[in-house]
């Protein structure tokens, strides 16, 4: 046992793990990214410290594989996953998830635009570098039915399998689609008016 255990700490040592400097070198972002998907200080700083209490009890599955960095982030996105199948537990999908009249509005009886979207600029992916426009970007998700910013969330920022979110959301895969699309017209409205459409927009 002595030497497995001296093995393992040559491996951490290889791969420069060291526990004690997680919560000063990740600690901010892995609370940051928490908050962008729960909103709740208490709820954030919570599954913060359980990602690294389960990263300490694994860490000598660590392979080094991936960056300490990213190796957290993934162990977060399990626990986020886990909160949010717990609390769709205590909830229903509300009527206005069910129901989008907001969506529908858009669109004529033959679902063609009724005020097609503006363009964005030759070179709208530069607003993806900018860090005012991240902060505005998840202030639009925030105002989006919850289970709606959920699912958008989960398969269009954390790259879950679709599977899975119905699984977790406990909705079909044609509710995952629907919610997402509308999920995507109300972040694309938002940012039209609250960004491109002011001095940013090229």
């Amino acid at each position: 046992m002595r030497v497995e255990g001296r093995r393992v700490e040559q491996q951490k040592l290889a791969l420069h793990i060291d526990p004690e400097q997680w919560v000063e070198e990740h600690g901010d972002l892995l609370f940051r990214f928490a908050m962008s998907r729960i909103g709740k200080v208490d709820v954030a700083e919570d599954l913060v410290q359980e990602t690294l209490l389960s990263a300490l009890r694994s860490v000598d599955t660590f392979q080094g594989h991936s960056t300490e960095r990213t190796w957290l982030v993934a162990i977060l996105k399990r626990k986020l996953i886990d909160y949010i199948r717990q609390q769709k537990k205590r909830c229903k999908l509300s009527q206005n998830e069910r129901n989008d009249s907001w969506a529908d509005s858009l669109f004529d009886e033959r679902e063609r635009w009724k005020s097609p979207p503006r363009n964005w600029g030759s070179r709208p992916e530069l607003s993806l570098e900018n860090e005012e426009f991240w902060s505005l970007f998840h202030t639009c998700l925030g105002k989006i039915p919850k289970q709606m910013a959920e699912t958008f969330r989960l398969r269009e920022l954390d790259d879950q399998p679709a599977k899975e979110i119905c699984k977790v959301l406990q909705i079909s895969q044609e509710n995952l689609w629907v919610m997402i699309h509308r999920a995507r017209l109300r972040l694309w409205k938002c940012l039209d008016i609250n960004w491109f459409e002011g001095e940013h927009a090229k």
